[in-house]
């Protein structure tokens, strides 16, 4: 495996693999089905510290290195995509805080995540997904206060959020340059969750619009300068893609253990599939795009540990690895047969779960549109 950990690391690991096994795997089932949202589930987590990963040390968090974060959240996304990305979605909306927040603005958001809330990172709007610049939502200085209006949709942890990280627009005419990000946080006039969406994967995570009607917030509530947001969405996504990767190892993990169990004790014609050639053919190419999105991830995430440029590896690892886990979830239900097709075996979930990771944190396609720019240059 790609993630090298010291023996804390490890502890920790076993003790997430445990709690995994024992609390999320099997009870997160009737949840994907209900779609509601699994709250006894995510308090046990907390319980366990699982929402504090990404707070630093010195605010009270756990302050994990990234490695160990990542074998983290692969093991709790083998068990459930959308748990993982609940417990990672702290992180997204808390890196913008950590990049450009004042040292009162970082306590305040860290104290939230440590007392058991939720941080929301609300960027996407419907008519800017990956054009960011198009955003409509807007963002007015009157009278020493910011006034919020606009609709953000596709918000992971909208419903259950207590701080929201949430772009708009100060100055329409200088495109992405006129982006700025603000701090709002629950309970503040004007701030409402709107549509939630009836997902068909990652269902145990809650998605849904965000509203702001005349929300007046403090001055002091921008985060960095006026015209930095984009650049602060930005450099969030540039990690926040590493662990969609991430994710979507855990997914292609599963895929892979669920695919060799059922290999081994479904006969045909008088002997296990796995003896088949073709079968393990298809089994090698699983395991083999998995590890390489491995690699990929953590070529990555050591890149920015080093505080080195990591954009286009960013980009490479979530595209190649939303790409690589459908592939993966595709033969693992042709592995199955029939079976595979019907909600009674776990891998009809799993590809459902894999495709988001084609195309949120920026689609696969704009994925290559920043390794091919990467590359070759602005022509």
């Amino acid at each position: 495996m790609a993630y090298i950990l010291n023996d804390e690391a490890k502890d920790l690991l076993r003790d997430v693999r445990e709690f995994c096994e024992n609390e999320v795997k099997e009870q997160v089932k009737e949840y994907d089905i209900s779609g509601e949202w699994p709250r006894p589930i995510y308090e046990k987590a907390q319980e366990m510290q699982l929402h504090m990963m990404d707070v630093p040390e010195e605010y009270g968090g756990l302050g994990l290195d990234h490695i160990t974060q990542a074998a983290l959240v692969e093991q709790m996304a083998w068990a459930d995509a959308g748990f993982a990305v609940t417990m990672n979605g702290n992180g997204l909306a808390l890196k913008p805080v950590l990049i450009a927040g004042t040292k009162e603005q970082v306590q305040k958001c860290c104290d939230i995540i440590v007392d058991g809330g939720y941080g929301v990172f609300a960027l996407t709007e419907p008519d800017a997904g990956c054009d960011a610049a198009n955003g409509k939502t807007t963002a007015v200085l009157e009278d020493g206060q910011y006034v919020l209006n606009g609709r953000k949709c596709f918000i992971t942890n909208a419903s259950v959020g207590d701080f929201f990280v949430v772009t708009a627009m100060t100055d329409k005419s200088k495109g992405t340059k006129g982006m700025s990000a603000f701090l709002v946080y629950k309970g503040t006039p004007g701030l409402n969750v709107g549509n939630h969406e009836n997902k068909m994967g990652i269902r145990t995570s809650t998605t849904s619009d965000l509203v702001l009607d005349d929300v007046r917030i403090p001055a002091e509530n921008l985060l960095g300068k006026e015209g930095e947001g984009f650049k602060i969405a930005m450099q969030t996504l540039d990690l926040a893609r590493t662990w969609c990767g991430v994710i979507a190892v855990g997914i292609a993990q599963r895929c892979i253990d669920e695919a060799v169990a059922y290999a081994k004790q479904r006969v045909q014609f008088g002997r296990p599939i796995a003896k088949n050639q073709a079968i393990q053919f298809k089994i090698a190419d699983m395991e083999i795009r998995t590890e390489a999105s491995r690699q990929l991830i953590t070529h990555a995430i050591n890149l920015a540990d080093q505080g080195l440029p990591f954009s286009k590896e960013s980009a490479a690892a979530k595209c190649f690895a939303g790409d690589s886990v459908m592939q993966t979830a595709i033969d693992a239900v042709q592995i199955f047969g029939g079976y595979g097709y019907s909600r009674e075996y776990p891998v009809e979930k799993l590809m459902r779960d894999a495709k988001i990771f084609q195309i949120f944190e920026g689609t696969n396609e704009v994925q290559r549109m920043v390794v091919g720019r990467s590359v070759i240059g602005k022509c």
